[in-house]
C-alpha cells in the first residue's frame, strides 16, 4: 500500500542539533516513517554540504538556501510550503512564520494543513513591535486556515479557545531521548563542579527567561552553586550578565554545549533544575529535566504550572528563589524529583507524542472542518481576566500592556 506523504515544515533540520522543533521532527521520523513517507525541510545555513544526508530514519531531507531563524524564517517557511504542494498530502507546519501563505493553500488546493503555533510567539520580548504585529497576525491566519492546530500546553489551548474559538489539540514534547550519565574520572576532571551538589539551568540568554533574576538569587546562595549553560555572547544582555556574575564564586556560566552526552551528563547529575521561562508553552528543557528525575523550581506562570501539574516550586522574584531554597530539606528534593519523574513518564515520552501526531494526521485526512468552541471566557473583559490570573488569554493583551 502506498504511503501518504507528510511534509514537516519550520525546523532548522535533522539530525537535530538545536531546538525543540528539530528534536520533535527527528523523533517523528523515528516513530512515523513506517506508516507515512515523511519529508523534512532543512536549511543549508546550519547543515554544510559534507553534513547533509538524503534520508534520516526513513524521512527524506530537503535542503533550502534560506536561514530558518529571524525574519528569514518567513521566506524559508513560505518556500517550503510552496515546494511541498507538489507532492505532500499533509503539510505539518511547525510555527506560524509561514502563515502568510496558508490562506492561498487552503483556498486553491486540497492539501491538509496542521499547524503547531509554538506557544504565544508574538508575546516574546525578543521581537520588535513590527515583528510582534506580524507574528500576531500570522498566528491568527495560521490557526484560521489550518485543518487542525496544535497547542503544546493546556494553557495555550485555553488561549486559542478564547481568541480563535477553536479547540486546539494538546500534544506536548517527549523527553525520553535524555539519558542519566554517571561521571567518569575524566569528566570529573573536566567539570570539577560534578564533585558536589549544584543547581542547573540551560536556556537561551534572553530577558524573558529571567536570567538576571536567577543569577541574582544564586549569587547570594552559598550552599548551592548554580551551573548555567547559554549563548552569553549573542546579545548585550548576555554579555552584561556574564561581566556582572562571571567572577562570582556561586555561579558557573558555560557556553552552549551541543554534545548531547555532555549536556545529559551535566544536567542529570544536578541536585535541582531551575526553569525561568516566562513565555511559550511546554518547554523541552523543562520536560527533559523532569524525565531525568530532577526536582524543579520554576518561574510562576501558567505554562510552567501546567507542565509540572502544579507540583514544583514556583518563584516570581529573586527573593522567592532564596526563600524557597532556605526552607527545602533533602527529603523535599527527593520527593519532588520522584513526582516530576512520574509525570514525565506518564506524559512526555516520544512514543506517546508520535501516537498523538499520527492520530491527528488520520483525523484531518478523514474530515474537512476543524472543531470550533465558544468558551465562557470569551465574554470576559481584559481586566476580569487579569484578576483571575488569566491575562495570557486576552486577544489584545500585548497592546493593552503597551498603552
Amino acid at each position: 500500500m502506498k504511503k501518504q506523504k507528510i511534509a514537516i515544515i519550520g525546523t532548522v533540520g535533522i539530525p537535530a542539533k538545536y531546538g525543540g522543533f528539530e528534536t520533535l521532527a527527528e523523533h517523528l521520523a523515528r516513530h512515523m516513517s513506517d506508516s507515512y513517507q515523511l519529508y523534512v525541510y532543512c536549511t543549508t545555513k546550519k547543515y554544510p554540504k559534507q553534513d547533509r544526508q538524503k534520508e534520516y530514519f526513513g524521512a527524506k531531507l530537503i535542503y533550502l538556501p534560506f536561514d530558518a531563524n529571524g525574519i528569514w524564517s518567513i521566506i524559508y517557511d513560505c518556500f517550503s510550503i510552496l515546494h511541498a504542494l507538489f507532492y505532500a498530502d499533509v503539510l505539518m507546519v511547525l510555527g506560524v512564520s509561514g502563515g502568510l501563505i496558508l490562506p492561498f493553500v487552503r483556498r486553491f488546493t486540497n492539501k491538509k494543513i496542521i499547524v503547531s503555533i509554538d506557544g504565544i510567539e508574538w508575546k516574546r520580548n525578543k521581537w520588535s513591535r513590527a515583528a510582534k504585529c506580524y507574528l500576531w497576525w500570522a498566528e491568527k491566519t495560521a490557526v484560521k486556515y489550518s485543518h487542525a492546530d496544535i497547542a503544546d500546553n493546556e494553557s495555550i489551548q485555553d488561549y486559542t479557545a478564547y481568541r480563535y474559538k477553536t479547540l486546539s489539540n494538546i500534544i506536548e514534547y517527549g523527553a525520553d531521548h535524555t539519558l542519566k550519565i554517571s561521571p567518569t574520572a575524566e569528566y570529573r576532571k573536566m567539570y570539577s563542579f560534578l564533585e558536589k551538589p549544584y543547581a542547573f539551568k540551560v536556556c537561551r540568554i534572553e530577558p524573558e527567561n529571567n536570567i538576571h533574576m536567577v543569577l541574582e538569587a544564586f549569587s547570594r546562595i552559598d550552599n548551592m552553586p548554580l551551573v548555567m549553560i547559554g549563548n552569553w555572547n549573542n546579545s548585550e544582555y548576555g554579555k552584561q550578565l556574564r561581566k556582572q556574575y562571571g567572577s562570582n564564586a556561586n555561579v558557573m556560566l558555560l557556553d552552549p554545549i551541543y554534545d548531547q552526552g555532555k549536556l545529559d551528563l551535566i544536567r542529570s547529575n544536578a541536585s535541582l533544575y531551575v526553569h525561568g521561562h516566562s513565555a511559550g508553552g511546554t518547554n523541552p528543557s523543562l520536560v527533559e529535566a523532569m524525565y531525568l528525575g530532577l526536582p524543579i523550581m520554576a518561574f510562576k506562570v501558567s505554562y510552567n504550572i501546567t507542565t509540572t501539574e502544579n507540583s514544583a516550586w514556583y518563584f516570581s522574584t529573586s527573593e522567592d528563589i532564596q526563600k524557597i531554597w532556605a526552607r527545602l530539606q533533602p527529603e523535599d528534593l527527593k520527593a519532588n524529583a520522584k513526582r516530576m519523574k512520574a509525570i514525565a513518564d506518564r506524559r512526555y515520552t516520544w512514543k506517546i507524542i508520535a501516537d498523538k501526531y499520527m492520530f491527528l494526521v488520520q483525523r484531518v485526512l478523514a474530515t474537512k472542518e476543524k472543531i470550533d468552541v465558544l468558551p465562557e471566557t470569551s465574554n470576559l473583559h481584559i481586566q476580569e481576566l487579569m484578576k483571575m490570573e488569566m491575562g495570557h488569554l486576552a486577544y489584545h493583551s500585548y497592546f493593552y500592556e503597551k498603552r
